[in-house]
């Protein structure tokens, strides 16, 4: 149970960091508050009027938040390169083989977003 406890700290350390900075910002920020914060913010695109009782206006188009995600999973995936890279020599021809099968993994993905027109903005 010892090994555990400094991660148990950590994590509440963590935790109240977390909730005082959030308590001090919503009592010491400023409150002027006005229609242009008030609004919707999609994109950088403005969001247009509805008339009353009307359908919604502009609607913001699925590629976009599917090009998003495709850059958090396509990031994500090279992070990993940076713990292997750091510790090259310690792994041998067992890292080696990992890394190769998991940069083909990421290689099939690419092509396969890549044949689909996943990366194409038309």
């Amino acid at each position: 149970m010892n090994v555990y406890v400094p991660i148990l700290v950590l994590g509440a350390i963590a935790t109240g960091f977390a909730i005082f900075s959030v308590i001090v910002a919503s009592a010491v920020g400023p409150k002027r508050y006005n229609r242009a914060k008030l609004e919707a913010y999609e994109c950088g695109i403005e969001p247009m009027r509805q008339p009353a009782g009307g359908a919604p206006g502009q609607r913001i188009p699925v590629k976009y938040y599917l090009t998003a995600m495709l850059f958090i999973i396509f990031d994500i995936e090279i992070v990993f390169l940076y713990p292997w890279a750091v510790h090259f020599d310690a792994l041998g021809l067992f890292g080696l083989a990992a890394m190769a099968l998991f940069i083909f993994n990421v290689a099939v993905a690419y092509v396969y977003e890549w044949r689909r027109g996943g990366l194409s903005w038309d």
